[in-house]
């Protein structure tokens, strides 16, 4: 078999299964595993795959800049946002990640809701100038405009001098042996302060994130407290991220 039919085939396969194995792609197209790990890793290169140990999974589409991501699953980040808006109550102190369905939280906040956001995104903050009693504390650092952010020192320094009662996190991958993942390594850094200088972590995924995995791990699964999905959400996904201690909500239309 040509390389090239190998690499349809490796696709092919991960579209249908969610994953790939190489020992078992190596056995199927009767060749060596060190073949199939090169064709995993030009792959990868090309942007078609997320290698991980012994095979890899699909990359996820969330790695998009903002600008693009902004397009992508649009009713269930609305959804998404608010489900999250009805979690946050008066008098907390609440951390708010970039992104877009993080965005779509904020426009959603109800207008009598009196509360403080600390956020590392100046879109976040822009979209809540307008609101009449939410304060806003901007983290700030190193633009990092791919994704809208600030990270680096300053960041993690402002995030280390408050406590919030909760985190409102994005990320771009959602996987249950990787965890949560995001394409920068500055940013999973930023968003694993965030989660632990918070007392729960709140995660809105829209159903392309599930089972889907980023180069930079931000934290295990378990450090998760709330996932909220949508009803597009596959149940196979859902099954494989249920466990002991994480509440899973279903944001409805």
């Amino acid at each position: 078999m040509l390389t090239e039919q190998r690499h349809l085939t490796i696709l092919d396969e991960l579209q249908l299964s969610g994953r790939v194995l190489a020992r078992e792609l190596a056995e199927r197209l009767a060749v060596s595993e060190d073949t199939i790990r090169r064709d995993l890793r030009d792959l990868a290169q090309r942007g078609a795959l997320q290698r991980v140990h012994g095979g890899a999974l699909p990359v996820s589409p969330a790695l998009a800049n903002l600008a693009r991501r902004g397009a992508i699953a649009l009713d269930e980040k609305r959804a998404l946002g608010r489900a999250a808006a009805a979690l946050i109550a008066d008098g907390q102190l609440v951390f708010v990640d970039g992104g877009t369905s993080t965005l779509s939280l904020v426009q959603q906040l109800p207008v009598t809701l009196r509360a403080t956001i600390a956020t590392h995104s100046p879109v976040i903050a822009a979209a809540l100038i307008e609101h009449p009693s939410v304060e806003v504390l901007m983290l700030g650092g190193r633009l990092f405009k791919h994704s809208g952010v600030a990270v680096g020192a300053g960041v993690a320094q402002a995030v280390q001098a408050l406590r919030a009662d909760c985190c409102f996190l994005g990320v771009t991958g959602v996987d249950a042996a990787f965890g949560l993942s995001t394409g920068d390594f500055e940013e999973a850094q930023v968003k694993a302060l965030l989660m632990a200088q918070a007392a729960e972590t709140v995660l809105m995924a829209s159903s392309d994130k599930l089972g889907k995995v980023s180069p930079f791990r931000v934290a295990p699964l378990a450090a998760l407290s709330t996932l909220i999905v949508t009803p597009q959400a596959s149940a196979d996904a859902l099954a494989s991220l249920r466990r002991p201690g994480l509440d899973i909500l279903v944001a409805r239309d």
